[in-house]
């Protein structure tokens, strides 16, 4: 995912984005790829949803937060049932992205990052288990060990 440089205080990415204890994931992925889906399960685990299919970031002081559009906030798509209301929050501080499109194949996978508006923001991939949402949902709670 290439970064926009550090004079470029906003853009809007197509993803999702989730909140955990005030802390944000951005699901990335061409389309189909799961990002509401996946959305849905960490809400059903008690994240607050920031926004469904475009993200606005934007930099201040530093930080990138996630918002989202006023279009659509509140609002999610579940393919099969249509679009859902959803309790709104943010905007909140990025924490990590989310790359569906990247299957993690290590169990213990390195500490990647990547860059959003200049800024340097942990990067996960995609894991195909049962557990992902659940092990996303405590990383946001409370971080990698040792603390990374």
């Amino acid at each position: 995912m290439a970064g926009k440089p550090d004079t470029e205080a906003e853009t809007i990415l197509h993803a999702t984005c989730v909140a955990v204890a005030g802390k944000a994931a951005v699901f990335t992925g061409v389309s189909g790829s799961g990002k509401s889906a996946l959305a849905l399960n960490l809400m059903a685990l008690g994240a607050g949803l920031v926004a469904d299919d475009r993200v606005i970031l934007t930099k201040a002081g530093g930080v990138v937060s996630a918002s989202a559009p006023e279009t659509i906030n509140g609002m999610i798509e579940a393919r099969g049932i249509g679009l859902l209301k959803a309790r709104a929050c943010g905007p909140a501080p990025v924490e990590c992205v989310v790359d569906l499109d990247q299957v993690e194949t290590a169990r213990m996978p390195p500490v990647r990052q990547t860059m959003l508006l200049g800024q340097s923001v942990t990067l996960l991939f995609k894991v195909n288990s049962l557990h992902f949402p659940a092990a996303l949902m405590q990383y946001l709670k409370e971080g990698r060990w040792p603390e990374q």
